[in-house]
């Protein structure tokens, strides 16, 4: 059985929808926000992030797109992803890598700002910096929805899941909804999904 280590309002969102989507069986550890962790966390997350996933194995594994990926390799069943011998698959593997390395970085910078700089009054800028990073990065997978349903394949996969995630964590989301008609349409249509809509609940990822 899988263990999922998370807390309402993060990264573990799309991991507990990738596990419930595969029909997996895990037991969640809500795990408080702290700067004095328990040692136990810190020895299978360094960082003191969640979510962590171990795995039925004993192993334990963070970043929560890496965690996507292996789910939806080891539940085939639930399409979680596309195949890796139809084009789709490369489709969602760049915009996984893409949003894990553009996107959640740069919110990162703008909800942590102290953590970027070394200067006591350069917090504001490091935040603005991020917000500019976060809409440029958000623009390129707008176009790229343009004349779809969904990021990777013709059917919802997890890429989708995660970007609602991450589009959802905008500082000013009303601005972004309004520039990202794309992303949008795709976050309206999920935003009615019953799964997600549940998770929201405990998440409270969006307004319901």
């Amino acid at each position: 059985m899988y263990k999922l280590y998370t807390r309402p309002g993060s990264g573990g969102f799309v991991v507990e929808a990738a596990l419930a989507l595969a029909g997996a069986s895990f037991d969640q550890i809500d795990v408080p926000k702290t700067d004095k962790p328990d040692e136990a966390f810190l020895a299978i997350s360094p960082l003191n992030q969640v979510p962590v996933l171990t795995l039925p194995d004993g192993r334990s594994m963070t970043e929560s797109a890496a965690i996507c990926i292996l789910l939806a390799e080891r539940h085939p069943q639930a399409n979680l992803a596309p195949a890796a011998d139809i084009p789709a698959r490369a489709d969602f593997l760049r915009w996984m890598a893409f949003m894990s390395s553009v996107l959640y970085p740069a919110i990162l910078r703008f909800y942590y700002a102290p953590r970027y700089t070394a200067d006591a009054d350069g917090a504001k800028a490091v935040k603005q910096a991020a917000v500019a990073e976060m809409d440029r990065g958000f623009a390129v997978v707008d176009a790229a929805l343009r004349g779809r349903d969904w990021l990777a394949g013709d059917q919802l996969s997890l890429a989708d899941i995660y970007l609602v995630m991450l589009v959802a964590w905008h500082p000013d989301v009303d601005k972004a909804r309004s520039a990202l008609p794309n992303i949008e349409r795709l976050w309206s249509e999920l935003r009615r999904h019953p799964l997600l809509r549940k998770l929201n609940t405990s998440h409270e990822m969006w307004p319901a």
